[in-house]
């Protein structure tokens, strides 16, 4: 079983060291880090700030300084929010290129179980998910160098990093179910349509003050993307929803690759 396991692996890597896909992910992603820097220098500039209002407002709003406090809390809310969107079009590209590149049946003819073939992606997934927050933070950390930013000592890293690494695992949770829509959908556009929706019910209904019950909410909410503080407002059933759904995500997407009609 593990033989099988390492021979989906090798596969899924290699279709990776072929693509320019995670190259671009990494591009994409870390507009992040460097608009994070931007808003602290704007910050630290009376004049500059005085024309951004509403980045004023918002900082305000946030209490965000011209610290690594405050920058660290920036990368985080860009993983819990931005994340969701980057770590699901990792996921649309990993379970939905079989169908673009018409490569899905060739899958099915391996001496290999469907399943191990479906867990492989999975494991692929994380890693890539994982990569691209890592690549973040390093960025992150070398911008705030520049940047000169005060306030920098281990607690504040700790306590930081606690909140960013957890933010991050809570986002590449909520991604199964966009593996199911890959699947079903056969290619990009519905796990993509499904990112899109999920990014704008979580906007609406955390407004609403139900955000702690929907799972694509809670990642956001952990970052502190409503000021700091925001994280305290979720409970056990919050994280406990959130699982479910994964998990369900990760079955849907099992059951549907193992008994449904292959005829495509």
């Amino acid at each position: 079983m593990m033989k099988n396991l390492s021979l989906a692996l090798a596969a899924e890597f290699l279709k990776i060291k072929n693509s320019k896909v995670i190259w671009v992910s990494l591009v994409a992603f870390a507009i992040a880090p460097l608009m994070g820097g931007v808003f602290m220098v704007i910050l630290s500039d009376p004049e500059l700030a005085a024309q951004s209002s509403a980045l004023n407002l918002k900082a305000q709003a946030m209490s965000i300084q011209v610290s690594w406090d405050s920058y660290f809390m920036v990368l985080s809310q860009a993983m819990g929010i931005g994340g969701i969107m980057v770590f699901g079009f990792v996921a649309s590209w990993i379970f939905g290129r079989e169908y673009s590149d018409g490569t899905a049946k060739d899958l099915l003819s391996l001496p290999v179980s469907r399943t191990q073939i479906l867990n492989a992606k999975f494991i692929v997934y994380a890693f890539l998910c994982i990569l691209l927050a890592i690549s973040n933070l390093i960025i992150g950390f070398v911008v705030g160098w520049i940047l000169d930013l005060h306030g920098y000592n281990i607690l504040i890293l700790i306590k930081n990093l606690e909140i960013y690494m957890v933010t991050t695992f809570l986002t590449i949770l909520i991604g199964t179910p966009i593996a199911f829509f890959a699947m079903a959908g056969k290619g990009y556009l519905a796990p993509l349509g499904f990112v899109a929706l999920t990014l704008v019910f979580a906007q609406i209904i955390a407004a609403t003050g139900y955000g702690t019950y929907f799972p694509w909410a809670v990642p956001g909410i952990f970052s502190n993307s409503g000021g700091a503080g925001m994280k305290d407002i979720l409970n056990v059933n919050s994280y406990l929803v959130l699982i479910a759904t994964s998990i369900i995500g990760y079955l849907l997407t099992i059951t549907w690759w193992n008994y449904a009609d292959q005829h495509k």
